[in-house]
């Protein structure tokens, strides 16, 4: 049978919100750590930090730009397939994505305006509180879309309103969502390892490049690379450690408020105490019946993940399938909203193939960035430079290692909520509960042809962007530092005198070194 509206529509937001996302997380991290180099200069005045921050910042730009123009995608969706949805979710939406846009969004592009044509027009210090307001917004900004997320994924601070749709009574509640807490926790620190990785991919190569070229290990550009390759593997490291405390709050949290996707991320077919954790299965192929899977398992640990002991029992897919059906419905309501699915039976399992290797994705992705990041900080402890092709070569690949661990995570934390796009909460009861159904959700007088049209397009689109993208940070990458371009070599004393005019001084060519700086 050939896709609906309703698939298209789905595989159009799935491929438009993970292409963005592999743009975010880079964002956030890389835009604390640029912070971190430019305090540091402003604190030590070393001419390698000075670089470090310009290096590091003209690819944290290029990333944002293009991150804001996937993003502007994202809400034009929601009135063109998911009308539906826009109407149920809005008096919550509303106030949030507001949020977002006036506060966050033009905090972090305003004050971000400042930072890049700033440099010798203002005060240092007040030229480094610039990018730290534009860090603060980006993240400030993550948290209400965040925020807008958990509340589809455990409804907090509404009732039900006359017309049948969510009307908020409680901000606060919704602001202080603990599944709010717990993901974006988790995002963030999921964001430094990205970050981190680039730092240690890009770093050591160019340290090995510089040591077959026999150049000297003493100079400025040396200790960029360095630097760089050492602070991007500690807070990689420590970003792993974190993302396992927060991953393991946010999976506890799950088992509590969406247990069949948890369940199904691990296969576990019929309810167990104690449960065993699985490490690998394997299923007959398009099937999506739990009783087709066969796994490998590690005895109680499930348990432990799921409720902090080894003995208390976790419900299977089987057993929560027929409690689902029992509470919500075994078949969808014979209504027109439900366009083609009006009628039909609801599977509430998960695709357990998505939801089980999504989460292993996730997990096993994290875990290379970690091992690279570990063996980063080995070859270059005590002043060593690494040769090796394979390690340096592997490094430089397992950068994407955390972009795939990120867009898996999300993968599965959407798709595992499935066939709800709003997921009841089961501390409210049945009767006062908030849920959506995706099927109830897209557009109702929007044709499959169209959808089709706007995915191909925008598919199109991004893919060209994604190229430009590619193309200028392979140029800066290849580029590394340089003194070209008609700018000051960074750090240098000014070859004029200073402007008595500007705070600080500048150099005569800073209208050139700003135009190097932002472009």
């Amino acid at each position: 049978m050939g896709m609906d509206t309703l698939d298209v529509a789905r595989w159009q937001f799935g491929i438009t919100t993970v292409y963005h996302f592999l743009m975010v997380p880079l964002t956030i991290g890389l835009g604390v750590l640029v912070a971190v180099m430019h305090t540091m200069w402003v604190r030590t005045g070393r001419p390698e930090w000075l670089r470090m921050t310009r290096f590091w910042g003209r690819i944290y730009l290029i990333n944002f730009a293009l991150g804001v123009a996937t993003g502007l995608v994202q809400e034009f969706q929601f009135g063109l397939a998911w009308s539906e949805y826009s109407r149920f979710v809005g008096d919550v939406f509303g106030s949030l994505l507001a949020l977002e846009a006036l506060l966050a969004f033009f905090l972090e592009s305003t004050f971000l305006g400042l930072w890049i044509f700033g440099w010798g027009r203002i005060p240092k210090k007040l030229h480094l509180a610039a990018l730290w307001a534009a860090v603060i917004g980006s993240i400030v900004s993550a948290y209400f879309i965040i925020a807008a997320n958990s509340w589809m994924q455990h409804p907090v601070g509404v009732e039900v309103g006359d017309d049948g749709r969510p009307v908020q009574v409680d901000f606060g509640a919704v602001l202080t969502n603990n599944t709010a807490l717990a993901a974006f926790s988790h995002a963030i620190v999921a964001a430094l390892m990205v970050a981190g990785a680039l730092l240690v991919g890009i770093g050591l190569w160019h340290l090995r490049k510089r040591k077959l070229a026999e150049r000297p290990t003493t100079d400025v550009d040396h200790s960029v690379w360095r630097k760089s390759v050492r602070l991007g593997g500690f807070v990689s490291l420590a970003a792993f450690v974190l993302v396992a405390v927060t991953g393991d709050w946010q999976g506890k949290l799950m088992y509590q408020q969406q247990p069949l996707k948890m369940s199904s991320a691990e296969a576990l077919c019929e309810t167990e105490a104690p449960a065993s954790f699985s490490v690998f299965a394997f299923g007959k192929a398009g099937s999506n019946e739990c009783d087709d899977v066969h796994s490998f398992t590690v005895p109680y640990l499930l348990s432990y993940l799921a409720h902090g002991d080894f003995s208390t029992a976790v419900p299977g897919v089987n057993e929560l399938q027929e409690e689902y059906a029992a509470v919500y419905g075994e078949n969808y309501p014979d209504d027109p909203s439900f366009g083609d699915r009006a009628g039909r039976p609801i599977d509430y399992t998960p695709l357990l193939a998505v939801t089980y290797w999504s989460f292993r994705l996730m997990i096993g992705m994290g875990a290379v960035s970690a091992g690279v990041a570990a063996y980063a900080l080995w070859a270059t402890r005590k002043g060593r430079v690494p040769t090796s092709r394979i390690g340096v070569y592997g490094s430089l690949l397992a950068v994407a290692a955390p972009f795939v661990a990120n867009a898996t995570g999300w993968i599965f934390t959407e798709m595992g909520r499935q066939p709800f796009v709003v997921y009841p909460n089961p501390d409210v009861p049945v009767g006062e509960q908030v849920y959506f159904f995706t099927a109830q959700a897209v557009s109702p007088g929007v044709s499959t042809g169209e959808v089709w049209t706007s995915l191909i397009g925008l598919t199109l689109v991004y893919g060209a962007l994604a190229v430009v993208e590619l193309w200028l940070i392979t140029r800066f990458v290849r580029r590394g530092i340089t003194t070209g371009d008609g700018a000051p070599v960074p750090g240098s004393p000014p070859e004029g005198p200073p402007d008595d005019d500007v705070p600080g001084g500048r150099d005569s060519r800073a209208d050139d070194d700003v135009l190097s700086f932002a472009y």
